[in-house]
């Protein structure tokens, strides 16, 4: 199904799940770090992992990694943005955004305590390198940021954590092709989107999905059937 016609540059907590959401409404098949967990058959997080670490990612084969999608957002794409625009330099570029205060205060309250947590129950603890656990869980964390969200003591410095952040709005902002970018905004809706797209106006609303308060419930769930399997 490659390659990718539309890619998201956003970070994680930007309405990426909404995002995927419309997309997905719109007729595409989004990647979304959800999908790990929705759609495993599809994704391998060591394939994942492993372009992340190549120092070299031209040398990456991008059309098998995403070979079932139509376009990508969340991380672990945002990691890779700048590789999938030189790969697919047709496709249309998306950044969400917000307010770089409001976006630490949700991250720190769903993406990293879940890392963390996790990180401080695996303290001592044998580690199963087979385990699918395991390896979606070394992905994630080294998508996000090279494992700031998961080292509690780098992620307090809270300035430096919201400055890497507005780096990445600012080279997105300079890098892609103003008529090739869409910057969208939490609360932005159907419209600008669908002209971006060249796509009609659904007759329903924008979704509006993965709030921390359905994160930290889908965390929960989560957890438990890890806690489950591990029994």
């Amino acid at each position: 199904m490659a390659p990718l016609e539309v890619v998201g540059a956003g970070f994680g907590r930007t309405g990426t799940d909404s995002l995927r959401t419309a997309l997905n409404i719109l007729g595409y098949k989004t990647h979304h770090m959800k999908e790990f967990k929705e759609n495993p058959d599809s994704n391998d997080p060591d394939r994942f992992y492993d372009a992340y670490k190549e120092e070299d990612r031209t040398k990456v084969d991008w059309d098998n990694i995403y070979r079932d999608y139509t376009a990508a957002v969340d991380w672990p794409t945002a990691a890779f943005w700048p590789d999938l625009h030189k790969k697919y330099p047709e496709a249309k570029i998306i950044l969400t955004v917000r307010d770089e205060d409001s976006w630490y205060k949700s991250v720190k309250n769903t993406i990293a305590s879940f890392q963390q947590n996790r990180a401080e129950q695996s303290v001592g603890k044998q580690v199963d390198t087979d385990d699918p656990n395991y390896k979606l869980r070394r992905m994630a964390e080294a998508v996000c940021l090279d494992g700031l969200f998961t080292d509690s003591n780098r992620f307090k410095d809270e300035e430096k954590v919201k400055q890497h952040f507005l780096d990445n709005i600012k080279k997105v902002k300079e890098t892609i092709p103003e008529n090739q970018l869409l910057v969208m905004k939490l609360g932005d809706g159907w419209e600008e989107l669908c002209t971006f797209l060249k796509k009609d106006i659904p007759n329903q609303p924008y979704p509006n999905v993965n709030s921390t308060e359905q994160f930290q419930k889908y965390k929960t769930e989560l957890e438990k059937g890890i806690q489950h399997r591990q029994s």
